[in-house]
């Protein structure tokens, strides 16, 4: 492996190499030398950006995590329109798209990896889940004051349902993620009492 190899944005380009491997290698397959090989370059470029491999995973998490943030603010910016449970499912989709979903296992995996997400921010032990319960609750809270949702609907609970059962939905990759409709079908099983409820 030639150890001149020079990476534009060398963190986004070992981030994404990172990513290639866990959606390939799954977690355990997830090591500095898979990444920086998946790079195609030296493994001592991964140690000049970061202090060690756990250093470089938390960084990853969080940049993540912020993208996630990034959807959810696509999300709070539909409210009134469309239809709650439709906005919900478009949600869930990308929220629970492969990379973030494949993430959420690694967090388990790695003890140090949560232990420095928690020091990193408040909720950051769960960062994908973190930011995907912040954005259904804001989402439903928004809604619920436009008067789409009843005013007593328990936003916690419909928030704890939805991204639940929206991520065991999606934890199962082999063969492909669920289909929309099935989704869907969640979605609206959650959301149909609060939506029903509401006045005319």
């Amino acid at each position: 492996m030639p150890t001149g190899v020079h990476l534009r944005d060398a963190r986004q380009q070992l981030f994404e190499a990172a990513e290639s491997v866990l959606l390939r290698d799954g977690p355990n397959g997830l090591t500095s030398r898979a990444v920086t090989d998946e790079a195609g370059c030296a493994k001592g470029v991964l140690h000049r950006h970061f202090a060690d491999f756990d250093a470089f995973l938390t960084d990853l998490v969080l940049d993540r995590a912020a993208q996630v943030e990034r959807q959810a603010d696509v999300l709070r910016g539909s409210v009134g329109t469309g239809t709650v449970a439709g906005n919900l499912t478009s949600a869930l989709t990308t929220l629970f798209g492969p990379v973030p979903l494949a993430i959420i296992p690694l967090i388990t995996f790695r003890d140090e990896l949560r232990a420095r997400l928690r020091h990193a921010r408040p909720g950051g032990g769960i960062a994908i889940l973190a930011e995907a319960t912040t954005a259904i609750s804001g989402y439903l809270a928004d809604e619920r004051e436009r008067g789409r949702i009843a005013a007593d609907a328990d936003i916690d609970s419909l928030t704890l349902s939805l991204v639940g059962g929206g991520h065991l939905l999606f934890a199962d990759r082999d063969p492909g993620p669920p289909a929309t409709a099935a989704v869907s079908r969640l979605v609206t099983a959650v959301v149909a009492d609060a939506v029903g409820r509401r006045p005319a």
